[in-house]
């Protein structure tokens, strides 16, 4: 669990100064990879393993999608890319336009990886057994896990240690070469900071109470239930198990939610007067470690623990400004490292299949 002490502005994500010991994980939100897969990843990797092996796809997999420079990028590394995103549009129906662009989408993330492999050879910024291991072990620390659970929640949902060191690796090498190639570009004014600060800041609540929540949700029409009520029954069965003390409120939630589950259902600090009234309503009474009785709502049914509660104190600049540095660091770092990556494109030869949208 993420420590609920902690000051009640938002974390900064994204890209640290120089650290490669977080360079995984800032990477991996940088490029909208999880790096530690929920319960529905597991499931829609394995239906979209079949879904992949249809007559119509299976014509594509051997395939060449595009050419990099002297690289080539496989169909099938494609397929099995786009395939978790590609089942759950399946599954609601999505047109074959939809289709297209996920794969579309998937592509060009494996062009980008072709391209920063060719910067990381070439500047010998290569990720080392410990530099990974280092990673690893912060990413299981982030969500409350030792290193043996978090490698047994990886394989269990279908990733080897040794494909996930990879992804980490790789995204350990990214970070490398953004700090190499695009830090330095990026400038930051005290404008800049104190605009921000006024537009998450400027208009704090005087006083109150806020509560830190952890949240399950099962959704009425989602993958394990067709109903509110069908929702209820699973949120029952599963709020048992954690007043019982089989199993933690995160755990639960990244067996069950359907909303963020791999954040273990931290919602955080949220001022009494923010949370929607019937959350208010559940929690007024609470005590820090209840857990709220099944709530069913139309869209399908939740579960609340309180965490914490305190008196709400406003947040000054000064508090907040390394914070907000760093997070305008990382947004003008993601435009600075586009623009990079652009001029990198433009640089190299790139020959993209008309298979996927080339």
């Amino acid at each position: 669990m993420r420590n609920p002490s902690r000051p009640a502005f938002p974390a900064p994500s994204g890209l640290p100064a120089v650290s490669t010991v977080m360079a995984a994980a800032a990477a991996a939100a940088l490029l909208g990879i999880p790096l530690v897969a929920g319960p529905a990843d597991a499931e829609d990797a394995t239906a979209a393993s079949r879904a992949a092996g249809s007559s119509q796809d299976a014509r594509l997999v051997e395939a060449i999608a595009a050419q990099v420079g002297n690289e080539i990028v496989l169909a099938s590394e494609v397929m099995e890319l786009a395939a978790p995103v590609e089942e759950r549009l399946r599954r609601a129906g999505a047109p074959d336009s939809e289709i297209a662009r996920v794969r579309k989408d998937a592509l060009e993330r494996l062009i980008e990886a072709k391209l920063l492999n060719s910067v990381v050879e070439r500047l010998e910024l290569g990720a080392d057994r410990e530099e990974v291991d280092a990673a690893i072990a912060a990413i299981a620390s982030e969500n409350d896990l030792s290193v043996e659970q978090l490698l047994r929640s990886i394989e269990s949902h279908g990733l080897t240690v040794d494909e996930y060191r990879a992804k980490i690796r790789q995204e350990i090498e990214r970070s490398k070469v953004v700090n190499a190639m695009v830090r330095s570009r990026v400038q930051i004014s005290d404008e800049e900071v104190r605009a921000l600060y006024e537009e998450n800041f400027g208009k704090q609540h005087d006083g109150g109470e806020e509560i830190y929540l952890r949240h399950i949700l099962v959704r009425a029409d989602g993958p394990r239930a067709d109903s509110p009520e069908a929702a209820c029954r699973i949120v029952r069965e599963m709020r048992a198990r954690i007043a019982a003390g089989k199993i933690d409120f995160g755990e639960a939630a990244r067996e069950i939610s359907d909303m963020n589950p791999s954040a273990g259902g931290e919602l955080g600090w949220i001022h009494a007067e923010d949370l929607a009234r019937w959350m208010s309503d559940s929690v007024r009474e609470m005590k820090p470690g209840e857990l709220s009785q099944p709530i069913e709502m139309p869209f399908g049914c939740n579960l609340l623990e309180v965490v914490d509660r305190r008196p709400f104190k406003r947040i000054g600049f000064e508090e907040a400004e390394p914070q907000l540095r760093s997070r305008v660091f990382q947004q003008k770092t993601e435009i600075e490292y586009e623009k990079w990556l652009d001029v990198l494109r433009e640089q190299t030869y790139i020959d993209r299949k008309s298979s996927f949208g080339g």
